[in-house]
């Protein structure tokens, strides 16, 4: 299942890689492209006319000249556009073969209860169904479905490579065929436009079958359980969903495996809402990309009514009221930390905790302003007008009752940096320098115990000090087990005696 998760983020970063070498051309935007080579790069419309469709080619000089330029500027971009499609259908056949293995018994001594027991274990099979999920809708986001059509339309025709895996290209065809979404900018000549999106992107991830036991324990554990262990680090309870931001995320994408849980069942998506996204509603799925909850879900009933408390008008206000508070506190308090020799390392040793508590809580701050005041809407929105224009409501009320202003935002933002950044070098500084600094240390103390031994020895007499051989043999003896110790004494209490 390591592996698994390992080759899921690999193509998850290959598609990422390979947005910005889409071909233009494939696009077909204007008229002249349309009827240039709208005869030549086509859709799945392609494989119902196939040898009519090259009789046509062969045929006519000009569309084979074409035909040729293309082949040759585009054999090599169309070949790992293959083999990136090629992988996510690879993917999904692995996944899918591990969970039966599992099932079957051919692990001894482990179940998919076992595995779900394990703390990585668990971390690992939640991982890998939301990869999956991310993968279909990095692929869909970024390359439209119809420009994903021409490419395998396109390979087909032109490649004689060979891969080595076990998908074929009809499956792989089946898995990412257009969907509409993010097609309606992209020229079409025929095929296929204006596709309504009513049950995206739940087909879209039923394309492959997927065990729905693993998907049940899946969204079971992500909806129940800290997997990452965060809630220690983030100890105070509005808190908590920042703690869980990651794993609301994983479970936002999860929960389109399960659509019934959507639609049918409010009392799970109200525990979810309670406890995932009770004053949030911007959800950070991978690398930048978002989601507004108020137009994702709003095609799915049970979801839409659990997040509607979130979105009270007075719930909302409270929100606004706290951020508020913590944006001028915080502001106030790292304008004071940054001034010049407030900040030094036995202050930071002697305040580790509250400076590190400081520093969380700016980033908490900074992460719920940027993301719910930013105008940039969602970068996958399908829902309907009414949805967009309560998005829009919601961000004018929360900038309206935090009174935001870039200026002031962006100076705590900069603040904060300033700040992580000078306790990371005060910490890189200390940890670089500690191994010199335990031998001095050890040294003083070391040669402060022989004076004290030497004192009480009576060997080099001091004013009102008689010779005492107990207290000197104490100090010789303390002497010699400080000069013993070593920075990795397993002995040492937190008091410094053994």
């Amino acid at each position: 299942i390591l592996q698994i998760v390992a080759e899921g983020n690999t193509i998850i970063c290959e598609l990422l890689r390979l947005k910005d070498y889409v071909p233009e051309l494939f696009y077909l935007k204007t008229k002249e492209e349309q009827q240039k080579y709208g005869e030549i790069i086509k859709d799945f419309g392609y494989f119902q006319i196939a040898d009519a469709q090259e009789a046509k080619i062969e045929a006519d000089e000009k569309l084979r000249l074409i035909d040729e330029e293309l082949r040759e500027n585009y054999i090599v971009t169309l070949n790992r556009f293959y083999i990136v499609f090629e992988s996510i259908h690879k993917y999904v056949k692995d996944l899918n073969t591990f969970i039966d293995e599992l099932n079957t018994g051919l692990f001894i001594q482990q179940s998919m209860e076992k595995v779900f027991q394990d703390a990585e274990g668990k971390q690992l099979m939640c991982e890998a169904l939301y990869l999956y999920g991310m993968m279909l809708l990095v692929a869909d986001l970024h390359i439209p479905g119809i420009v994903r059509e021409r490419i395998l339309v396109s390979y087909n025709r032109y490649s004689a490579l060979k891969t080595h895996s076990d998908s074929s290209i009809d499956e792989v065809c089946k898995l990412l065929r257009a969907t509409g979404f993010n097609d309606g900018a992209v020229g079409s000549n025929g095929g296929s436009m204006g596709r309504k999106l009513a049950s995206y992107p739940e087909d879209f991830f039923a394309r492959v079958p997927i065990s729905p036991l693993y998907i049940e324990m899946v969204i079971g554990r992500l909806r129940s359980d800290d997997v990452y262990n965060q809630i220690a680090v983030y100890p105070l309870p509005e808190q908590h969903s920042t703690a869980l931001a990651n794993q609301a995320g994983m479970l936002y994408v999860c929960l389109f495996f399960s659509p019934k849980t959507l639609h049918n069942q409010s009392a799970r998506m109200r525990e979810i809402v309670d406890k995932f996204f009770s004053n949030n509603w911007i959800v950070s799925l991978y690398m930048g990309i978002t989601i507004n909850l108020i137009n994702s879900w709003e095609p799915f009933k049970a979801a839409k009514t659990a997040l509607t408390n979130t979105l009270d008008n007075a719930n909302l206000k409270e929100i606004c009221h706290r951020q508020k508070q913590s944006m001028d506190t915080l502001l106030t308090r790292t304008r004071n930390i940054l001034r010049e020799g407030s900040l030094t390392e036995q202050n930071l040793l002697d305040h580790m905790p509250k400076v590190m508590a400081l520093v969380r809580d700016c980033n908490i701050t900074v992460r719920w302003i940027m993301l719910h005041t930013s105008s940039v809407s969602s970068t996958l929105d399908t829902a309907s007008a009414a949805a967009s224009k309560r998005c829009r409501q919601v961000r004018e009320l929360i900038e309206q009752e935090i009174e935001f202003r870039g200026v002031v935002f962006f100076e705590l933002l900069l603040n904060t940096s300033q700040l992580e950044l000078k306790v990371r070098e005060m910490l890189k500084r200390l940890l670089e320098e500690r191994d010199d600094r335990w031998a001095d240390y050890r040294r003083e103390a070391t040669d402060r115990m022989q004076d004290l031994a030497d004192a009480f020895s009576g060997a080099k007499p001091f004013v009102k000090t008689r010779k005492n051989e107990s207290l000197s043999r104490c100090f010789a003896n303390i002497r010699k087990e400080i000069d013993g110790l070593s920075r990795e004494e397993k002995r040492l209490s937190q008091t410094g005696r053994t």
